[in-house]
Protein backbone atom coordinates (compact mmCIF):
# COMPACT_ATOMS: atom_id res chain seq x y z
CA UNK A 1 0.00 0.00 0.00
CA UNK A 2 2.55 2.50 0.67
CA UNK A 3 4.70 1.47 -2.72
CA UNK A 4 1.14 2.41 -4.38
CA UNK A 5 0.91 6.07 -2.35
CA UNK A 6 4.17 6.95 -3.29
CA UNK A 7 3.78 6.31 -6.62
CA UNK A 8 0.26 8.25 -6.73
CA UNK A 9 1.87 11.03 -4.86
CA UNK A 10 4.53 11.48 -8.16
CA UNK A 11 1.87 11.78 -10.90
CA UNK A 12 1.57 15.39 -9.70
CA UNK A 13 -1.58 17.77 -8.26
CA UNK A 14 -3.02 18.25 -11.58
CA UNK A 15 -3.89 14.32 -12.70
CA UNK A 16 -4.76 13.70 -9.08
CA UNK A 17 -7.54 16.40 -9.09
CA UNK A 18 -9.08 15.07 -12.37
CA UNK A 19 -8.90 11.53 -10.94
CA UNK A 20 -10.02 11.32 -7.40
CA UNK A 21 -13.03 13.23 -7.42
CA UNK A 22 -14.60 10.98 -9.40
CA UNK A 23 -14.82 8.18 -6.51
CA UNK A 24 -16.69 10.79 -4.21
CA UNK A 25 -20.25 10.71 -4.99
CA UNK A 26 -22.74 8.42 -7.09
CA UNK A 27 -24.53 10.28 -9.53
CA UNK A 28 -27.90 9.82 -10.61
CA UNK A 29 -28.61 10.50 -14.31
CA UNK A 30 -31.61 10.46 -16.44
CA UNK A 31 -30.75 9.54 -20.00
CA UNK A 32 -33.62 9.67 -22.99
CA UNK A 33 -31.61 8.66 -25.89
CA UNK A 34 -32.53 9.27 -29.96
CA UNK A 35 -33.62 5.23 -30.25
CA UNK A 36 -32.79 1.55 -28.84
CA UNK A 37 -29.79 1.06 -31.03
CA UNK A 38 -26.16 -0.13 -29.23
CA UNK A 39 -24.75 2.54 -30.12
CA UNK A 40 -27.38 5.30 -28.10
CA UNK A 41 -28.51 2.55 -25.83
CA UNK A 42 -26.78 -0.31 -24.24
CA UNK A 43 -22.89 0.90 -25.01
CA UNK A 44 -23.97 4.02 -23.70
CA UNK A 45 -25.52 2.67 -20.42
CA UNK A 46 -22.59 0.12 -20.23
CA UNK A 47 -20.50 2.96 -20.78
CA UNK A 48 -21.73 4.81 -17.77
CA UNK A 49 -21.81 2.64 -15.48
CA UNK A 50 -18.78 1.06 -16.13
CA UNK A 51 -17.82 4.41 -14.20
CA UNK A 52 -19.96 4.04 -11.00
CA UNK A 53 -23.33 6.11 -12.47
CA UNK A 54 -26.97 5.18 -11.91
CA UNK A 55 -28.27 6.00 -15.88
CA UNK A 56 -32.32 6.14 -15.09
CA UNK A 57 -33.77 5.80 -19.03
CA UNK A 58 -37.57 5.42 -19.64
CA UNK A 59 -38.72 2.05 -20.25
CA UNK A 60 -37.82 0.75 -23.49
CA UNK A 61 -41.14 0.19 -24.83
CA UNK A 62 -41.71 3.86 -25.06
CA UNK A 63 -38.01 4.25 -27.20
CA UNK A 64 -38.34 4.05 -31.10
CA UNK A 65 -37.07 0.48 -32.15
CA UNK A 66 -36.01 -0.82 -35.90
CA UNK A 67 -39.80 -0.73 -36.45
CA UNK A 68 -41.40 1.17 -34.51
CA UNK A 69 -41.51 5.09 -33.77
CA UNK A 70 -40.81 6.18 -30.11
CA UNK A 71 -44.22 7.64 -28.07
CA UNK A 72 -43.23 10.87 -26.87
CA UNK A 73 -46.52 11.40 -25.06
CA UNK A 74 -45.52 8.56 -22.76
CA UNK A 75 -41.68 9.79 -22.61
CA UNK A 76 -43.05 13.12 -21.11
CA UNK A 77 -45.27 11.40 -19.00
CA UNK A 78 -42.51 9.32 -17.73
CA UNK A 79 -40.13 12.42 -17.49
CA UNK A 80 -42.43 14.99 -15.59
CA UNK A 81 -44.43 12.80 -13.30
CA UNK A 82 -42.70 9.23 -13.06
CA UNK A 83 -38.62 10.25 -13.30
CA UNK A 84 -36.59 9.55 -10.34
CA UNK A 85 -35.11 12.59 -8.49
CA UNK A 86 -31.45 12.63 -10.34
CA UNK A 87 -28.42 14.89 -10.18
CA UNK A 88 -28.87 16.02 -14.03
CA UNK A 89 -30.70 14.85 -17.49
CA UNK A 90 -29.20 14.08 -20.92
CA UNK A 91 -32.22 14.65 -23.48
CA UNK A 92 -32.72 13.21 -27.10
CA UNK A 93 -34.99 16.60 -27.99
CA UNK A 94 -35.98 14.08 -31.58
CA UNK A 95 -37.61 11.80 -29.30
CA UNK A 96 -39.69 13.86 -27.13
CA UNK A 97 -40.71 15.64 -30.18
CA UNK A 98 -41.34 13.39 -33.10
CA UNK A 99 -40.51 9.83 -31.68
CA UNK A 100 -36.86 9.39 -32.35
CA UNK A 101 -34.28 9.67 -35.60
CA UNK A 102 -36.22 7.80 -38.21
CA UNK A 103 -39.30 10.00 -36.98
CA UNK A 104 -37.86 12.79 -37.53
CA UNK A 105 -36.92 12.04 -41.26
CA UNK A 106 -40.16 10.49 -42.16
CA UNK A 107 -42.89 12.05 -39.66
CA UNK A 108 -46.51 14.06 -40.78
CA UNK A 109 -46.71 15.81 -37.33
CA UNK A 110 -49.04 19.07 -37.84
CA UNK A 111 -46.91 22.32 -36.71
CA UNK A 112 -49.73 22.64 -33.85
CA UNK A 113 -48.11 19.47 -32.29
CA UNK A 114 -44.97 20.24 -32.50
CA UNK A 115 -45.53 23.85 -31.09
CA UNK A 116 -47.18 22.16 -27.95
CA UNK A 117 -44.04 19.69 -27.31
CA UNK A 118 -41.48 22.72 -27.42
CA UNK A 119 -43.93 24.79 -25.37
CA UNK A 120 -43.49 21.70 -22.66
CA UNK A 121 -39.50 21.49 -23.02
CA UNK A 122 -39.34 25.51 -22.69
CA UNK A 123 -41.44 24.68 -19.51
CA UNK A 124 -39.22 21.78 -18.26
CA UNK A 125 -36.70 23.11 -16.41
CA UNK A 126 -39.56 24.72 -13.76
CA UNK A 127 -40.90 20.68 -13.75
CA UNK A 128 -37.20 19.27 -13.49
CA UNK A 129 -35.01 21.47 -11.87
CA UNK A 130 -31.84 20.13 -12.38
CA UNK A 131 -28.83 20.61 -15.45
CA UNK A 132 -30.65 19.99 -18.38
CA UNK A 133 -28.18 18.63 -21.67
CA UNK A 134 -30.24 19.02 -24.28
CA UNK A 135 -29.44 17.36 -27.88
CA UNK A 136 -31.28 17.81 -31.33
CA UNK A 137 -30.46 17.08 -34.71
CA UNK A 138 -30.28 18.87 -38.10
CA UNK A 139 -32.12 16.97 -40.58
CA UNK A 140 -29.50 14.82 -42.92
CA UNK A 141 -29.13 14.93 -46.53
CA UNK A 142 -27.68 11.27 -47.59
CA UNK A 143 -26.40 10.51 -51.17
CA UNK A 144 -28.76 7.87 -51.31
CA UNK A 145 -30.51 5.72 -48.40
CA UNK A 146 -32.31 2.44 -48.47
CA UNK A 147 -34.38 0.65 -45.96
CA UNK A 148 -36.97 2.22 -44.07
CA UNK A 149 -34.62 5.32 -42.36
CA UNK A 150 -36.37 7.93 -45.07
CA UNK A 151 -39.45 8.57 -46.76
CA UNK A 152 -40.07 5.61 -49.29
CA UNK A 153 -38.99 7.66 -52.84
CA UNK A 154 -35.99 8.01 -51.22
CA UNK A 155 -34.57 4.77 -52.34
CA UNK A 156 -35.13 6.33 -55.95
CA UNK A 157 -35.01 9.81 -56.13
CA UNK A 158 -32.59 10.03 -53.16
CA UNK A 159 -29.45 10.72 -55.60
CA UNK A 160 -30.91 13.61 -57.17
CA UNK A 161 -32.51 15.03 -54.59
CA UNK A 162 -28.88 15.26 -53.01
CA UNK A 163 -27.82 16.73 -56.12
CA UNK A 164 -30.73 19.70 -55.41
CA UNK A 165 -29.77 20.32 -52.11
CA UNK A 166 -25.88 20.91 -53.75
CA UNK A 167 -27.72 23.66 -55.74
CA UNK A 168 -30.13 24.98 -52.78
CA UNK A 169 -26.87 25.55 -50.82
CA UNK A 170 -25.03 26.99 -53.11
CA UNK A 171 -27.91 29.50 -54.18
CA UNK A 172 -28.46 30.45 -50.51
CA UNK A 173 -25.46 32.11 -49.97
CA UNK A 174 -24.09 33.39 -53.56
CA UNK A 175 -25.84 33.26 -57.44
CA UNK A 176 -25.64 30.50 -59.09
CA UNK A 177 -23.62 30.26 -62.28
CA UNK A 178 -26.54 29.84 -65.74
CA UNK A 179 -25.75 26.25 -66.13
CA UNK A 180 -26.73 25.46 -62.20
CA UNK A 181 -29.25 27.59 -62.46
CA UNK A 182 -31.10 25.81 -64.95
CA UNK A 183 -29.95 22.56 -63.57
CA UNK A 184 -31.81 23.17 -60.64
CA UNK A 185 -34.70 24.10 -62.55
CA UNK A 186 -34.42 20.84 -64.02
CA UNK A 187 -34.54 19.11 -60.87
CA UNK A 188 -37.30 21.08 -59.62
CA UNK A 189 -39.19 20.01 -62.73
CA UNK A 190 -38.62 16.29 -63.02
CA UNK A 191 -38.69 15.36 -59.27
CA UNK A 192 -41.94 14.45 -58.35
CA UNK A 193 -43.61 17.23 -56.68
CA UNK A 194 -44.93 15.85 -53.87
CA UNK A 195 -42.01 14.22 -52.97
CA UNK A 196 -39.71 16.92 -53.30
CA UNK A 197 -42.48 19.12 -51.23
CA UNK A 198 -42.94 16.41 -48.66
CA UNK A 199 -39.04 16.76 -48.20
CA UNK A 200 -38.83 20.45 -48.11
CA UNK A 201 -42.20 20.68 -45.68
CA UNK A 202 -39.93 18.44 -42.92
CA UNK A 203 -36.78 20.44 -43.71
CA UNK A 204 -38.75 23.54 -42.45
CA UNK A 205 -40.15 22.20 -39.85
CA UNK A 206 -37.17 20.81 -38.50
CA UNK A 207 -35.25 24.01 -38.95
CA UNK A 208 -38.02 25.94 -37.26
CA UNK A 209 -37.78 23.31 -33.99
CA UNK A 210 -33.73 24.05 -34.05
CA UNK A 211 -34.52 27.96 -34.43
CA UNK A 212 -36.75 27.46 -31.34
CA UNK A 213 -34.66 25.11 -29.04
CA UNK A 214 -31.80 28.02 -29.70
CA UNK A 215 -33.83 30.74 -28.41
CA UNK A 216 -34.69 28.22 -25.32
CA UNK A 217 -30.73 27.77 -24.97
CA UNK A 218 -30.39 31.62 -25.68
CA UNK A 219 -33.17 32.23 -22.73
CA UNK A 220 -31.16 29.87 -19.99
CA UNK A 221 -33.77 26.97 -20.47
CA UNK A 222 -30.99 24.33 -20.72
CA UNK A 223 -27.75 24.08 -19.43
CA UNK A 224 -26.13 23.06 -22.42
CA UNK A 225 -27.86 21.97 -26.12
CA UNK A 226 -26.00 20.48 -28.82
CA UNK A 227 -27.10 20.32 -32.16
CA UNK A 228 -25.79 17.36 -34.68
CA UNK A 229 -25.40 17.35 -38.14
CA UNK A 230 -26.47 14.33 -39.66
CA UNK A 231 -24.72 12.44 -42.43
CA UNK A 232 -24.49 15.80 -44.67
CA UNK A 233 -21.77 16.79 -47.03
CA UNK A 234 -19.81 20.56 -47.66
CA UNK A 235 -22.43 21.03 -50.03
CA UNK A 236 -25.92 20.26 -48.96
CA UNK A 237 -29.39 21.55 -47.38
CA UNK A 238 -27.98 20.07 -43.58
CA UNK A 239 -24.74 22.42 -44.13
CA UNK A 240 -27.13 25.41 -45.49
CA UNK A 241 -29.50 25.06 -42.36
CA UNK A 242 -26.54 24.93 -39.81
CA UNK A 243 -24.83 27.97 -41.45
CA UNK A 244 -28.57 29.56 -40.67
CA UNK A 245 -28.54 28.61 -37.39
CA UNK A 246 -25.45 29.31 -36.55
CA UNK A 247 -26.35 33.51 -38.32
CA UNK A 248 -29.27 33.24 -35.97
CA UNK A 249 -27.08 32.27 -32.97
CA UNK A 250 -23.49 34.30 -33.33
CA UNK A 251 -24.04 36.06 -30.07
CA UNK A 252 -24.75 33.28 -28.25
CA UNK A 253 -22.07 31.77 -25.81
CA UNK A 254 -20.59 28.63 -26.84
CA UNK A 255 -19.88 27.21 -23.82
CA UNK A 256 -23.24 26.39 -23.37
CA UNK A 257 -24.56 25.95 -27.21
CA UNK A 258 -22.89 24.28 -30.21
CA UNK A 259 -23.46 22.97 -33.36
CA UNK A 260 -21.25 19.60 -33.91
CA UNK A 261 -20.72 17.22 -36.80
CA UNK A 262 -22.77 13.62 -36.23
CA UNK A 263 -25.45 12.88 -33.94
CA UNK A 264 -25.03 8.89 -32.49
CA UNK A 265 -22.01 9.81 -30.82
CA UNK A 266 -23.99 13.08 -28.70
CA UNK A 267 -25.94 11.26 -25.91
CA UNK A 268 -22.62 9.50 -25.08
CA UNK A 269 -20.74 13.15 -25.20
CA UNK A 270 -22.90 15.01 -23.26
CA UNK A 271 -23.11 12.17 -20.50
CA UNK A 272 -19.54 12.19 -20.28
CA UNK A 273 -19.80 16.30 -19.99
CA UNK A 274 -22.31 15.58 -17.65
CA UNK A 275 -20.16 13.53 -15.35
CA UNK A 276 -16.88 15.80 -15.91
CA UNK A 277 -18.70 19.06 -14.41
CA UNK A 278 -20.35 17.20 -11.92
CA UNK A 279 -17.11 16.30 -10.95
CA UNK A 280 -15.75 20.10 -10.82
CA UNK A 281 -13.06 19.18 -13.78
CA UNK A 282 -11.79 19.90 -17.22
CA UNK A 283 -9.28 17.33 -18.20
CA UNK A 284 -6.86 17.82 -21.06
CA UNK A 285 -7.01 15.98 -24.06
CA UNK A 286 -4.14 16.03 -27.00
CA UNK A 287 -4.80 15.58 -30.59
CA UNK A 288 -2.10 12.86 -32.18
CA UNK A 289 -2.76 12.23 -35.70
CA UNK A 290 -0.84 9.40 -37.91
CA UNK A 291 1.31 10.79 -41.20
CA UNK A 292 -0.07 12.41 -44.17
CA UNK A 293 -3.05 14.76 -44.60
CA UNK A 294 -4.09 14.02 -40.87
CA UNK A 295 -6.30 16.87 -39.14
CA UNK A 296 -6.78 18.24 -42.85
CA UNK A 297 -9.30 15.09 -43.26
CA UNK A 298 -12.43 15.67 -44.67
CA UNK A 299 -14.37 12.81 -43.52
CA UNK A 300 -17.33 11.18 -45.58
CA UNK A 301 -20.26 12.39 -44.58
CA UNK A 302 -19.14 15.39 -42.51
CA UNK A 303 -18.67 19.01 -43.91
CA UNK A 304 -16.39 19.57 -41.31
CA UNK A 305 -12.05 18.35 -41.24
CA UNK A 306 -10.80 16.81 -38.69
CA UNK A 307 -9.31 19.55 -37.64
CA UNK A 308 -12.35 21.68 -36.64
CA UNK A 309 -14.37 19.02 -35.54
CA UNK A 310 -12.21 17.30 -33.12
CA UNK A 311 -11.66 20.44 -31.06
CA UNK A 312 -15.55 20.94 -31.22
CA UNK A 313 -16.33 17.49 -29.59
CA UNK A 314 -13.42 17.68 -27.14
CA UNK A 315 -15.40 21.10 -26.04
CA UNK A 316 -18.67 19.10 -25.98
CA UNK A 317 -17.35 16.63 -23.39
CA UNK A 318 -16.34 19.26 -21.45
CA UNK A 319 -12.86 19.01 -21.83
CA UNK A 320 -9.82 20.92 -23.24
CA UNK A 321 -7.50 20.41 -25.91
CA UNK A 322 -4.42 20.97 -25.30
CA UNK A 323 -0.92 21.28 -27.06
CA UNK A 324 1.09 19.35 -24.80
CA UNK A 325 0.93 15.59 -25.26
CA UNK A 326 3.25 15.21 -21.77
CA UNK A 327 0.75 17.22 -19.60
CA UNK A 328 -2.50 15.69 -21.47
CA UNK A 329 -4.55 13.75 -19.52
CA UNK A 330 -5.71 11.92 -22.60
CA UNK A 331 -4.17 11.13 -26.00
CA UNK A 332 -6.70 10.92 -28.72
CA UNK A 333 -4.62 9.14 -31.82
CA UNK A 334 -6.50 9.63 -34.90
CA UNK A 335 -5.60 7.19 -37.47
CA UNK A 336 -6.73 9.21 -40.61
CA UNK A 337 -6.02 7.95 -44.56
CA UNK A 338 -2.25 9.18 -45.64
CA UNK A 339 -4.01 10.78 -48.49
CA UNK A 340 -6.91 12.37 -46.80
CA UNK A 341 -9.87 10.25 -49.08
CA UNK A 342 -11.62 8.10 -46.84
CA UNK A 343 -13.64 5.14 -48.02
CA UNK A 344 -16.11 2.63 -46.35
CA UNK A 345 -14.28 -0.64 -44.37
CA UNK A 346 -15.29 -2.62 -47.25
CA UNK A 347 -13.54 -1.20 -49.66
CA UNK A 348 -11.01 -3.78 -51.80
CA UNK A 349 -8.18 -1.76 -50.28
CA UNK A 350 -8.67 -2.69 -46.88
CA UNK A 351 -6.30 -5.30 -46.74
CA UNK A 352 -4.31 -7.28 -43.59
CA UNK A 353 -1.60 -5.59 -44.92
CA UNK A 354 0.60 -2.94 -42.99
CA UNK A 355 1.54 0.33 -45.13
CA UNK A 356 4.92 2.03 -44.05
CA UNK A 357 2.54 5.17 -42.59
CA UNK A 358 0.70 2.25 -40.45
CA UNK A 359 4.05 1.03 -39.24
CA UNK A 360 5.59 4.80 -38.40
CA UNK A 361 1.79 5.56 -36.62
CA UNK A 362 2.08 2.42 -34.14
CA UNK A 363 5.53 3.62 -33.48
CA UNK A 364 4.57 6.95 -32.34
CA UNK A 365 2.07 5.33 -30.19
CA UNK A 366 4.38 2.97 -28.40
CA UNK A 367 6.72 6.02 -27.78
CA UNK A 368 3.71 8.25 -26.04
CA UNK A 369 2.36 4.92 -24.19
CA UNK A 370 6.14 4.30 -23.17
CA UNK A 371 6.00 7.80 -21.75
CA UNK A 372 3.04 7.08 -19.81
CA UNK A 373 0.38 8.66 -21.73
CA UNK A 374 -3.39 7.30 -21.62
CA UNK A 375 -4.27 6.28 -25.28
CA UNK A 376 -7.69 6.27 -26.80
CA UNK A 377 -7.90 5.26 -30.65
CA UNK A 378 -10.17 7.14 -33.03
CA UNK A 379 -9.51 4.35 -36.45
CA UNK A 380 -10.81 6.88 -38.57
CA UNK A 381 -9.02 5.65 -41.96
CA UNK A 382 -12.03 4.40 -42.97
CA UNK A 383 -15.63 4.60 -42.78
CA UNK A 384 -17.82 2.19 -40.95
CA UNK A 385 -15.14 0.01 -39.42
CA UNK A 386 -11.32 -0.53 -38.83
CA UNK A 387 -8.26 -0.53 -40.85
CA UNK A 388 -7.13 -3.86 -41.21
CA UNK A 389 -3.70 -3.68 -41.90
CA UNK A 390 -2.86 -1.04 -39.54
CA UNK A 391 -4.79 -2.63 -36.29
CA UNK A 392 -3.58 -6.43 -37.31
CA UNK A 393 0.07 -4.78 -37.26
CA UNK A 394 -0.63 -2.49 -33.88
CA UNK A 395 -1.82 -5.88 -32.29
CA UNK A 396 1.42 -7.72 -33.39
CA UNK A 397 3.67 -5.05 -31.81
CA UNK A 398 2.29 -5.74 -28.09
CA UNK A 399 0.34 -2.24 -28.17
CA UNK A 400 -3.34 -3.23 -28.43
CA UNK A 401 -3.66 -4.25 -25.21
CA UNK A 402 -2.16 -1.15 -23.68
CA UNK A 403 -4.85 1.40 -25.58
CA UNK A 404 -7.28 2.86 -22.68
CA UNK A 405 -10.02 2.45 -25.89
CA UNK A 406 -10.77 2.08 -29.28
CA UNK A 407 -13.59 3.10 -31.49
CA UNK A 408 -13.59 2.80 -35.48
CA UNK A 409 -17.48 2.69 -36.48
CA UNK A 410 -19.49 4.67 -38.12
CA UNK A 411 -19.13 8.05 -39.61
CA UNK A 412 -15.62 9.56 -38.28
CA UNK A 413 -17.07 11.97 -36.70
CA UNK A 414 -19.57 9.11 -34.40
CA UNK A 415 -16.04 7.32 -33.85
CA UNK A 416 -14.01 10.71 -32.59
CA UNK A 417 -17.05 11.14 -29.94
CA UNK A 418 -17.10 7.88 -28.66
CA UNK A 419 -13.39 7.46 -28.43
CA UNK A 420 -13.02 10.97 -26.75
CA UNK A 421 -15.99 9.93 -24.31
CA UNK A 422 -14.73 6.21 -23.67
CA UNK A 423 -11.00 7.46 -23.38
CA UNK A 424 -11.97 10.12 -20.50
CA UNK A 425 -14.41 8.20 -18.45
CA UNK A 426 -11.85 5.18 -18.62
CA UNK A 427 -9.93 7.05 -15.79
CA UNK A 428 -12.78 6.31 -13.28
CA UNK A 429 -12.96 2.21 -14.45
CA UNK A 430 -11.60 -0.49 -13.30
CA UNK A 431 -9.21 -2.27 -15.43
CA UNK A 432 -11.71 -5.30 -16.04
CA UNK A 433 -14.25 -2.38 -17.77
CA UNK A 434 -12.09 -0.79 -19.65
CA UNK A 435 -10.55 -3.88 -21.38
CA UNK A 436 -14.53 -5.36 -21.53
CA UNK A 437 -15.18 -2.05 -23.40
CA UNK A 438 -11.93 -1.85 -25.73
CA UNK A 439 -12.89 -6.00 -26.62
CA UNK A 440 -16.64 -5.19 -27.37
CA UNK A 441 -15.40 -2.31 -29.75
CA UNK A 442 -12.96 -4.63 -31.34
CA UNK A 443 -15.77 -7.33 -32.14
CA UNK A 444 -18.09 -4.70 -33.63
CA UNK A 445 -15.73 -2.19 -35.02
CA UNK A 446 -13.19 -4.51 -36.23
CA UNK A 447 -13.77 -8.15 -36.61
CA UNK A 448 -17.68 -7.75 -37.79
CA UNK A 449 -17.80 -4.30 -39.52
CA UNK A 450 -14.79 -4.59 -41.59
CA UNK A 451 -14.49 -8.31 -42.56
CA UNK A 452 -17.84 -10.39 -41.43
CA UNK A 453 -20.39 -7.73 -42.44
CA UNK A 454 -18.27 -7.19 -45.72
CA UNK A 455 -17.80 -11.71 -46.24
CA UNK A 456 -21.93 -11.79 -46.14
CA UNK A 457 -22.40 -8.51 -48.07
CA UNK A 458 -20.75 -10.45 -51.01
CA UNK A 459 -22.78 -13.74 -50.61
CA UNK A 460 -25.67 -11.89 -50.33
CA UNK A 461 -24.90 -10.38 -53.54
CA UNK A 462 -23.66 -13.19 -55.38
CA UNK A 463 -26.74 -14.74 -54.70
CA UNK A 464 -29.14 -12.13 -55.96
CA UNK A 465 -30.46 -11.80 -52.16
CA UNK A 466 -29.23 -7.89 -51.66
CA UNK A 467 -32.42 -6.92 -49.89
CA UNK A 468 -31.67 -9.09 -47.13
CA UNK A 469 -28.62 -6.25 -46.11
CA UNK A 470 -31.66 -3.88 -44.95
CA UNK A 471 -33.87 -6.41 -43.68
CA UNK A 472 -32.86 -9.68 -42.59
CA UNK A 473 -36.20 -11.80 -42.71
CA UNK A 474 -35.78 -15.50 -42.98
CA UNK A 475 -32.35 -15.04 -43.65
CA UNK A 476 -31.35 -13.94 -39.75
CA UNK A 477 -30.49 -16.90 -37.95
CA UNK A 478 -28.15 -18.36 -40.87
CA UNK A 479 -26.56 -14.98 -41.52
CA UNK A 480 -26.28 -14.12 -37.48
CA UNK A 481 -24.30 -17.82 -37.46
CA UNK A 482 -22.46 -17.42 -39.95
CA UNK A 483 -21.32 -13.55 -39.02
CA UNK A 484 -20.78 -15.08 -35.22
CA UNK A 485 -18.27 -17.84 -36.30
CA UNK A 486 -15.91 -15.16 -38.51
CA UNK A 487 -15.88 -12.88 -35.62
CA UNK A 488 -14.91 -15.83 -33.21
CA UNK A 489 -12.28 -16.73 -35.77
CA UNK A 490 -10.80 -13.39 -36.07
CA UNK A 491 -11.14 -12.93 -32.00
CA UNK A 492 -8.68 -16.32 -31.60
CA UNK A 493 -5.93 -14.58 -33.53
CA UNK A 494 -5.10 -11.81 -31.25
CA UNK A 495 -4.09 -12.04 -27.70
CA UNK A 496 -6.41 -8.91 -26.78
CA UNK A 497 -9.25 -10.97 -27.68
CA UNK A 498 -8.42 -14.71 -27.47
CA UNK A 499 -10.17 -15.75 -24.21
CA UNK A 500 -13.38 -13.13 -24.79
CA UNK A 501 -16.87 -15.19 -24.79
CA UNK A 502 -19.31 -12.62 -26.45
CA UNK A 503 -22.53 -12.78 -28.55
CA UNK A 504 -23.74 -11.07 -30.78
CA UNK A 505 -27.39 -10.11 -32.34
CA UNK A 506 -28.89 -7.61 -34.68
CA UNK A 507 -31.21 -5.45 -32.97
CA UNK A 508 -31.73 -3.64 -35.89
CA UNK A 509 -32.40 -6.74 -37.97
CA UNK A 510 -29.82 -5.72 -40.68
CA UNK A 511 -26.95 -6.20 -41.38
CA UNK A 512 -25.36 -2.36 -40.71
CA UNK A 513 -25.28 -2.47 -37.08
CA UNK A 514 -24.91 -5.24 -34.58
CA UNK A 515 -24.86 -5.42 -30.68
CA UNK A 516 -21.90 -7.29 -29.01
CA UNK A 517 -22.63 -8.81 -25.71
CA UNK A 518 -19.82 -9.54 -23.99
CA UNK A 519 -20.61 -12.59 -21.41
CA UNK A 520 -19.48 -12.55 -17.77
CA UNK A 521 -16.85 -15.69 -17.05
CA UNK A 522 -18.46 -18.25 -14.57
Amino acid sequence: MSHKLSLIACLGAAFCLWAQPAQAKKLNIIYIPLDNRPVCYDYVQQTMEATGCNIIMPPEKFIADSSNNGDPEAIWDWLQNKAPKADAAVISTDSLIYGGLVASRTHHIPEEVLTSRLERLNALQYKLPIKLYVFSTIMRTPRASFGRVEPPYYSEVGPAIFAYSELLDKADSRTLPLTEQLTKQALERNLHQADLGDWLERRKKNLDVNYELTAMANNGRFHYLAIGKDDNAPLSATHMEARKINFRTFNMDRSSFQILPGVDQLGLLLLTRAYNEAHGVTPSVYPLYSGGVGPATLPQYSDVRLQDSVPQQINAAGAAITADAASADLVLALNTPPNGIMQDSTADSNQFFASVDNKNFVRSLQKVLDDGAKVSLADVSYSNGADNGFMDWLAKAGQLERLTAYNGWNTADNTVGYAIAQGLLATSMTEKSVDTLMQQRLIDDWFYQSNARLKISDLLEKHNREDFKYDLGPGEKPILKEVTADCNQLAKKYNFTRNTDFTITFPWHRLFEVDVKINKKK
